[in-house]
């Protein structure tokens, strides 16, 4: 998996949205990391809500969801 920046949303964030996902895909998610939190958003709604974690939470989803 390589990651790409989205497309510009005029957030000061810099969302990164997986390779694995395509424009017109029904399912894509962008995360946008800070020192304190990586936050998920729906690709098609960048302006819409989007969820903030603590980065060591995000990490064990991650773990979880990679199987490592």
């Amino acid at each position: 998996m390589t990651t790409t920046p989205s497309a510009k949303s005029g957030s000061a964030l810099e969302w990164i949205k997986s390779s694995h996902s395509t424009d017109d895909g029904p399912a894509c998610l962008e995360v946008a990391a800070t020192s304190d939190t990586v936050r998920v958003r729906d690709s098609k709604r960048v302006h819409g809500p989007h969820l903030a974690f603590e980065p060591t939470a995000w990490a064990e989803f991650l773990a979880h969801a990679t199987g490592h």
